[in-house]
C-alpha cells in the first residue's frame, strides 16, 4: 500500500513539472506569446524623404514668391539663392531678372551648358514644359556629384531636377537634388505645385 501510494506521489509531482514546463515554453503553442500585429516603424532607404514629412510656407523677405518646403531643414544662403538642406537632399531657389520667358531650346541653349561647368561630373537628361498648380515651368533633369559631406569627404551621385518659372520679367529658379535611386517624387511634387509668385 505505502508503494502503491508512493508511486502515485512520483507520478503526480512528474506530471506536474512537465505540465508547468509545458507553459513556460513558447513553441509548445500554449501561453500567451507577443502579438506581432503591432505596425513596424517606418524605415527609409538612405536619402528618402519620410512619408510623414511636414512642409511650411516660405518666402524670401522682400517678398515675391512662396513655395513649401520640409520643415526642420537646414536652411543657408548661397549667394543670391537660398538652400534648405538635409543629409543630401536640398531643395535651392533664385529669383533673377529675365526679359522673355525661358523654352526648353533656351534651357538647353544657355541654362545647362552653365550647370555642367559650375557641377562635377554633370550628365543633362530630359529638358520639357511642365505644368504645375502655380503655372507652367521649364524643367531640365540630370546627374551630378554631390559636395563632399563636411564631416566624411564624401560625396554621392544625385538626381537633380530644375524648374524655370518665370512671370513679368522674372524668373525664379527651383533646384530639387537627392542621391541616385531615393524615392523622393511625392515630396519634389509637393514643393514644385506649391509654388507662388505674390499677387
Amino acid at each position: 500500500m505505502r508503494r502503491t501510494l508512493s508511486a502515485a506521489l512520483t507520478g503526480l509531482v512528474i506530471l506536474t513539472a512537465a505540465v508547468a514546463c509545458s507553459a513556460d515554453d513558447p513553441g509548445s503553442g500554449s501561453g500567451s506569446t507577443p502579438s506581432s500585429s503591432a505596425p513596424a516603424p517606418e524605415v527609409n532607404p538612405a536619402g528618402d524623404i519620410p512619408d510623414n514629412q511636414v512642409y511650411v510656407d516660405w518666402s524670401p523677405a522682400d517678398g515675391g514668391y512662396h513655395v513649401k518646403v520640409p520643415e526642420g531643414w537646414a536652411r543657408r544662403a548661397s549667394g543670391a539663392a537660398t538652400v534648405f538642406s538635409d543629409k543630401f537632399n536640398s531643395v535651392r531657389i533664385e529669383r533673377s531678372p529675365a526679359g522673355r520667358a525661358p523654352t526648353v531650346e533656351s534651357v538647353r541653349a544657355d541654362d545647362l551648358p552653365a550647370v555642367e561647368r559650375s557641377g562635377t561630373n554633370v550628365t543633362v537628361g530630359k529638358v520639357s514644359t511642365v505644368s504645375r498648380q502655380g503655372g507652367s515651368a521649364v524643367l531640365a533633369t540630370y546627374r551630378a556629384d554631390s559636395a563632399a559631406d563636411g564631416v566624411t569627404g564624401k560625396s554621392v551621385r544625385q538626381d537633380v531636377e530644375r524648374y524655370v518659372f518665370w512671370r513679368k520679367g522674372e524668373q525664379a529658379v527651383l533646384t530639387l537634388s537627392g542621391a541616385v535611386g531615393a524615392d523622393n517624387v511625392d515630396p519634389w511634387r509637393t514643393v514644385t505645385d506649391s509654388f507662388r509668385w505674390a499677387r
